[in-house]
C-alpha cells in the first residue's frame, strides 16, 4: 500500500515504517535483460546450465540488479503530492547480503530514518531492505537518499 502525503507534512516524517511492497519474481529474461543493458555476462548470471553446477545451484540475479528495484519498491510505498521534482539522490551504505536464485520472489521494505532541508526541499534518508520470500536473511540493506523539490 502506498503512503502519500502533501509536501507540507513531509518534514515529520523521521521514523515512519512504510512497510513492504508485493512481492516480485525475478525471472531469468530479467537477468538477461540486466546482463544486456551492463555489459556483465557473467556465467552465474546467464548461463543455467552452467550455473546449475555453480556454488548457488542455480543462476543468481547481478547484485546491482536486486540493488536497482529499491527504486521501484520505493516508489510502490511512498509519494509525496505537491512537488516540482523527485531525484534518486543516492545512496548510503549499501550490502548484498544474500543471493537472490532465479525464480525466487523478493519484496521491499522501508523505514524513514530521516528527513533534512535541503535548498528548496527535502531529502529522506530511507532505510531499505529487499527480502527474498522463505530466506532467513534479505537480498540487500541499503540506506537510499531521496530528494523532493518544491
Amino acid at each position: 500500500m502506498t503512503t502519500i502525503v502533501d509536501y507540507a507534512d513531509a518534514a515529520g516524517l523521521a521514523g515512519t515504517d512504510l512497510g513492504f511492497t508485493e512481492w516480485l519474481e525475478v525471472t531469468q529474461d530479467r537477468i538477461q535483460l540486466f546482463a544486456d543493458a551492463t555489459d556483465d555476462q557473467q556465467w552465474i548470471h546467464v548461463d543455467p546450465a552452467r550455473a546449475a553446477g555453480g556454488p548457488f545451484g542455480a543462476p543468481i540475479a547481478h547484485g546491482f540488479l536486486t540493488l536497482s528495484l529499491t527504486v521501484n519498491f520505493w516508489t510502490e510505498l511512498f509519494d509525496v503530492t505537491g512537488v516540482g521534482t523527485k531525484v534518486n539522490y543516492g545512496l548510503d551504505k549499501v550490502r548484498f547480503v544474500s543471493p537472490v536464485k532465479v525464480g525466487s520472489r523478493v519484496r521491499g521494505g522501508a523505514v524513514i530514518a530521516e528527513v533534512t532541508e535541503v535548498p528548496g526541499g527535502y531529502q529522506f534518508a530511507v532505510d531499505q531492505t529487499i527480502e527474498i520470500e522463505g530466506a532467513t536473511k534479505p537480498a540487500v540493506v541499503a540506506r537510499g537518499l531521496y530528494r523532493f523539490y518544491a
